[in-house]
């Protein structure tokens, strides 16, 4: 298991609410094992990109609002 920030946490909390409209769209009900590969791609895709947009959010916030902000990631 990897040792998460306290950033990271809230990054992955961040990123629940599209997941949860994703998921909403496909059917709560719907086990893991029904779910198409088309709709794993996009789980990831929603969760990988909600997390880089939630720690770019959270790197200009504690840097400022410089452009030139480093991304922890």
């Amino acid at each position: 298991m990897v040792d998460l920030t306290e950033q990271e946490k809230a990054a992955i909390r961040a990123s629940m609410k599209p997941i949860a409209e994703i998921m909403e769209e496909i059917g709560w009900e719907t086990r893991l094992a029904e779910l198409s590969e088309a709709q794993v791609r996009t789980l990831i895709e929603v969760a990988v990109g909600g997390f880089q947009d939630a720690m770019r959010a959270i790197a200009q916030g504690s840097a400022g609002t410089r452009e030139d902000a480093e991304i922890p990631f």
